[in-house]
């Protein structure tokens, strides 16, 4: 759709005059001179768009409302940079606003500023708002399941070819599961069925929706976005199948229509493995209008259009992401340790299953408690939403952002307690390596470990042994094929956590260090 028709930029200055910005209007971006408080402006379901890249199209600005509810009027003011966007309830403008103002919204990679408008409802002339108009209607009727009528002639959705997708994830330097996947999908429609599979080195998906239409709106609006910030962007066709075949219901393939499908592997399929929480029931509802920021920003990726998915808000609504990855510290604080067992080394260990570690400060007047730095903002939120709440050395941890941004280390020779320890330049970092495996075996922690670089001769009665040793007991004990991998089972979560602690980079002797993460599998 090129951007050449300058609809209302006609209209006489005695009407654009009513459209033009109010000093009492709120604005949804903490960045932008204009920001007054809530309570001096009220909400309206017509939101003021400031600040629109020169050759944005209607379709981007209308876009920014999608997620949020039915769009119900646009006027663009080319020349002047800005939109007018009037939502079909208050109810929806307002989430739009407060999600905004946690989550700077970008159109083609700019920041742009929303407000409340002083006016209830929009007045466009039809004539010269005819190219907008035709959108609006084409983008209604595919949001509603019906065929957009063409008699202007402006535009026309070609019919969808099929309700399947394939999509590529392309960056995938963060884990996205098929959970993910359902929840960012699901916005668009009824999510049926899902496979993922890795070919070519990149993990893809096919995704069946109930209706055609449905595949096509999701298609329009995610086909680009970033899932999380600069990372994981989504690269969307129509799938030439029209029907997905789906076996086994765990976490490569899931067929929603039909829970009693085996899992094959053993896999369990009742686990959450996904960053954002529960795909259903405990997500609170993201229309409610509740104001909720997410390290899913969807930023704007290579000019498509960019509305926040479900998963943003749901997964932030959610609480279990909690502030955007680009903006916030990697420091964590971890809190109620137990002071007599806990070390720098023991906490590198534990939170580098979730990101690369890069210090560790024990609190010299404080000992049951900690910060640790991770490598940026998106791991520290990752070994948050895991690992707090877990039983650590007997107490259950809690951990929270800091508001520290680093963690300073002592001037030489202060630090005689060993209470903190820098360890920027260990080999042990599990994620240093963009696109690594170990970036897509991310789990909560569980009572089943997966170790790996096993030493040849080293037999299962000899692991077994091992493990008993750091105070827990073994329940079962699985070997891979090539006996280099194998599960084990300890009797409890802590205790699985005691063990990883204790064994990760154990030496096996020969430089056979051995590996230990946390496994989604049991046995």
């Amino acid at each position: 759709m090129d951007g050449d028709v300058a609809v209302g930029v006609k209209r006489g200055s005695d009407e654009l005059s009513m459209y033009s910005s109010s000093p009492n209007s709120m604005t949804a971006n903490g960045s932008d001179s204009k920001k007054q408080r809530l309570d001096e402006s009220p909400p309206s379901r017509v939101l003021h768009i400031r600040k629109l890249p020169n050759e944005v199209t209607e379709t981007e600005v209308i876009a920014l409302g999608l997620p949020f509810g039915k769009v119900t009027n646009i006027l663009m003011l080319k020349g002047k940079n800005q939109a007018f966007l009037e939502l079909g309830t208050e109810e929806a403008a307002i989430t739009m606003v407060n999600y905004y103002t946690a989550v700077t919204p970008q159109v083609r990679n700019t920041p742009v500023f929303i407000q409340y408008s002083n006016h209830k409802e929009l007045k466009t002339d039809s004539a010269l708002n005819q190219r907008a108009q035709a959108v609006l209607q084409a983008v209604s009727a595919v949001q509603d399941g019906s065929s957009p009528s063409s008699d202007q002639g402006v535009l026309e959705l070609a019919p969808p070819p099929s309700p399947v997708l394939r999509i590529i994830i392309d960056n995938m330097f963060y884990p996205v599961t098929l959970d993910v996947l359902q929840q960012i999908f699901s916005k668009f429609g009824t999510v049926m069925k899902i496979i993922t599979f890795t070919k070519n080195n990149q993990f893809q998906a096919l995704l069946q929706f109930s209706d055609p239409v449905n595949a096509q709106q999701a298609k329009l609006s995610l086909d680009g976005q970033n899932i999380y910030n600069s990372c994981c962007t989504l690269r969307i066709d129509f799938s030439k199948l029209v029907n997905l075949n789906v076996k086994y219901n765990n976490d490569k393939s899931r067929d929603y229509t039909r829970p009693d499908l085996p899992t094959g592997d053993g896999e369990s399929t009742n686990k959450d493995h996904s960053l954002l929480g529960t795909p259903s029931g405990a997500l609170a509802s993201y229309s409610s209008g509740g104001g909720y920021s997410s390290s899913l920003s969807l930023s704007q990726g290579g000019g498509a259009i960019s509305p926040l998915s479900a998963a943003a808000a749901a997964a932030a609504a959610a609480g279990r992401v909690a502030l955007s990855g680009s903006g916030v510290s990697g420091v964590l604080l971890a809190s109620n340790l137990n002071e007599e067992m806990v070390t720098p080394q023991s906490l590198f260990t534990l939170f580098g299953v979730y990101g690369d570690v890069q210090r560790v400060k024990i609190l010299y007047n404080k000992k049951d408690s900690a910060l640790i730095q991770l490598s940026d903002g998106n791991q520290a939120q990752l070994a948050m939403s895991h690992l707090n709440g877990q039983k650590v050395f007997g107490k259950v941890m809690r951990v929270t952002l800091s508001k520290h941004q680093t963690v300073a280390l002592p001037r030489e020779g202060l630090d005689d307690q060993l209470l903190t320890k820098d360890f920027s330049g260990s080999p042990l970092h599990r994620f240093k390596k963009p696109g690594s495996k170990n970036f897509q075996n991310i789990f909560p922690p569980s009572a089943t470990l997966h170790l790996s670089n096993i030493r040849d001769g080293v037999g299962e009665e000899d692991l077994r042994r091992l493990f008993s040793n750091t105070g827990g007991t073994v329940k079962a004990f699985k070997f891979f094929q090539d006996r280099k991998m194998a599960l084990i089972q300890m009797s409890s979560v802590e205790e699985a956590i005691q063990a990883l602690i204790d064994l990760h980079n154990y030496d096996m002797g020969g430089n056979h260090h051995l590996k230990v993460s946390f496994s989604k599998s049991t046995i």
